[in-house]
């Protein structure tokens, strides 16, 4: 039985996630694991859709004002500003799960209107009351999201399209929601959050003061920080470390550079308060993080 504190949290305004595309991809992809699990659950949305997979495990599944438990893994397909708590207590041991998130205009402004495309598009407007599917599509997708892990980006985006289609076509799914629980986010908002955004992925390698970014927003220093906290549910000094230690993520992983070009080619300008952000936000240091990296690849 769900305890009654968790249907309140229902009524909560959710926090804006803001999410981050891989370098140059309209996709993000993620994998977590034992060693590197997700972050702690919040109760959140974002614009962008989520697809999640576990393989296997148990944990709470809240979407919008549905609230149940699973016990043999799952894949679910989150709409946009649909709000979702994070999964919990949902890995057994050496298992994974695959987060990608992706905007409607993934593919192009006007890709929905692209006749091969329609099952795809109906499936996304499906996925705003939260989609969950039976164990033959899920372990069929399943395989085609851990085959992405290595893939270029290039072949993630075909890959990411294999899978809707595949999703798509299946009717062995379930929605969670009777009705729709989206969140109406107001335009001023978007607008602003995408102005924020923007000039920190422009700007992010060097520093950006507040009164400079808040002026970007059109908003007073104090108004601006109580705006972003409340709208992000983080600090804007925690979003541009958490953005650069992301691009740090992927010079450790594609590149041969040392640590310590790449620490303040991210933007930071102490290496021992680089090492604590990395560490705080991935959960290893540098040096760890590119040695598992490189021995995924070997393996």
């Amino acid at each position: 039985m769900i305890a009654e504190e968790e249907f309140a949290q229902v009524a909560q305004r959710p926090s804006l996630e803001l999410i981050q595309p891989s370098f140059g991809s309209s996709i993000s992809y993620q994998r977590f694991n034992d060693e590197t699990p997700n972050g702690e659950p919040l109760w959140h949305y974002h614009p962008e859709f989520e697809l999640v997979y576990i393989r296997s495990g148990h944990g709470k599944r809240h979407v919008g004002n549905h609230i149940s438990y699973y016990t043999s893994g799952d894949l679910i397909l989150i709409g946009s500003n649909l709000p979702h708590y994070g999964f919990n207590n949902r890995l057994t041991a050496r298992n994974t799960e695959v987060v990608i998130q992706f905007r409607r205009d993934f593919l192009g402004s006007n890709w929905d209107q692209v006749a091969e495309l329609a099952e795809i598009s109906e499936l996304l407007s499906r996925s705003q009351h939260g989609v969950t599917w039976g164990k033959k599509t899920k372990l069929a997708v399943g395989k085609l999201l851990d085959a992405m892990d290595v893939m270029s980006h290039f072949d993630r985006l075909l890959q990411t399209v294999r899978v809707l289609q595949l999703m798509s076509s299946s009717s062995d799914y379930e929605l969670l929601n009777v009705s729709k629980a989206t969140i109406e986010v107001n335009k001023q908002d978007k607008e602003r959050i995408k102005v924020v955004y923007d000039h920190v992925r422009r700007h992010f390698q060097r520093e950006i003061p507040l009164s400079e970014i808040a002026e970007e927003a059109s908003m007073t220093v104090p108004s601006f920080c109580r705006y972003f906290k409340k709208q992000s549910g983080k600090t804007f000094t925690q979003f541009v470390n958490e953005f650069r230690v992301i691009h740090a993520c992927k010079l450790l992983s594609e590149t041969g550079r040392s640590i310590s070009d790449i620490c303040f080619d991210c933007g930071f300008n102490n290496f021992s308060h680089f090492n604590k952000q990395f560490k705080d936000i991935t959960g290893k240091n540098p040096t760890a993080y590119r040695g598992e990296f490189r021995e995924v690849i070997v393996s």
